[in-house]
């Protein structure tokens, strides 16, 4: 995997939205974030353009945006400033091997898991983390953000909030290696059959997922299983799930209890509670660099650096 430079102060970072459209005051909040950090803002042209009530811009405007962010070698990372929905009907549309000629940190989460699976195929490490635009950014986020992006270092064992049980749940004990891949469960079963698939071969599948129903839920992780992904990887790191609107209700079983039910008899470490996806105290996770799940100790290290040291 090729590792992006390491951000330093004064790096410079696009600020694109290729999926929904900003709140009003969004991108004003997320260029006021990457000055906080000591980097400089470049916001996309069309960043701020609303399409059909769920796009920001269309097609057109958040690839070109994208394709100029991603062609630009002043530019030293992309920071995806929502999730929402729209990434893939421009994934198509991209010089996705540029990016390994120009390599960037592309950070984000949620929706842009499409793009996390697209920099995996050009052999580039991408960043599983927060978007920008919210108004709060918890210490704890940052804390776990700012190292993997500026140190060329391995991270080790990752932390957990403060007040948290300090460790996920083993639903499979068990402890294993290999790079880390995933995201967003509806994403990266969506893109299955597509020229951007996950590629599953003895890797860490982490996911998460937010507002689906159970049974939504189980079709998901039944998709997962039947194309394959899941008899495939060595270990999975389950995240956040959150609000499941009808958890529990009507004799419909809780996540744990599904989790347990479809992940369950793979053979393979499986932990749940991780502190990733729709959360506030959100990891900030590098695909493709390799790492450690221990499921039994409800810990996930990594081992590698996510980034280059800068010549």
């Amino acid at each position: 995997m090729i590792r992006p430079p390491a951000l330093r102060p004064g790096s410079r970072v696009a600020l694109v939205a290729a999926a929904g459209p900003l709140p009003p005051g969004g991108v004003e909040r997320a260029m006021d974030r990457v000055r906080a950090f000591g980097w400089e803002p470049v916001a996309g042209r069309f960043c701020r353009e609303r399409c059909s009530g769920y796009l920001a811009g269309t097609d057109d405007e958040r690839a070109a945006d994208l394709e100029a962010a991603l062609t630009d070698p002043g530019l030293d990372a992309i920071w995806f400033l929502r999730g929402g929905y729209g990434t893939m009907r421009i994934l198509d549309r991209i010089d996705w091997p540029a990016l390994a000629t120009h390599p960037k940190a592309l950070i984000g989460f949620s929706d842009n898991t499409a793009v996390h699976l697209a920099a995996q195929r050009a052999g580039v490490v991408s960043f599983h983390g927060p978007h920008p635009h919210t108004a709060e950014f918890p210490d704890f986020a940052r804390d776990t953000f700012l190292p993997v992006l500026t140190e060329a270092r391995p991270a080790g064992v990752l932390p957990f909030p403060a007040g948290s049980a300090g460790c996920a749940e083993a639903l499979v004990e068990g402890r294993v290696e290999g790079p880390l891949l995933g995201g967003n469960l509806s994403l990266v079963a969506s893109t299955l059959g597509t020229p951007f698939a996950i590629q599953p071969r003895g890797a860490i599948l982490f996911l998460e997922e937010v507002g689906e129903h159970v049974y939504r839920l189980d079709r998901l992780l039944s998709h997962l299983k039947l194309a394959g992904v899941l008899n495939a990887v060595a270990g999975i790191a389950i995240g956040a799930f959150s609000e499941v609107p009808d958890e529990g209700s009507e004799g419909r079983p809780t996540v744990r209890e599904l989790l347990q039910d479809r992940l369950g008899d793979l053979g393979i470490p499986v932990a749940f509670g991780f502190p990733f996806g729709h959360v506030e105290d959100n990891w900030t996770l590098p695909l493709g660099v390799r790492a450690r799940l221990d499921a039994g100790a409800g810990t996930l290290e990594l081992l590698e650096p996510a980034v280059a040291e800068r010549g």
